[in-house]
């Protein structure tokens, strides 16, 4: 894909190129999603630790 990007040469295979970064591209929307997940849920673990320290202080 990359290869065809930058080769405006290559613009028939351009096209095949960026169905393949779209591909690409949809795998690793996913995946930002997956880590905004436990991004709140990581939030939320430090938070009861603070308690916790808060506690034992």
């Amino acid at each position: 894909c990359r290869p065809c990007g930058p080769t405006p040469l290559a613009n028939s295979c351009n096209e095949p190129c960026v169905q393949q970064c779209q591909d690409s591209r949809v795998v690793i929307q996913p995946s930002p999603v997956v880590v905004t997940l436990p991004g709140p849920i990581l939030s939320s673990f430090p938070q009861n630790t603070a308690v916790g320290n808060s506690t034992s202080a």
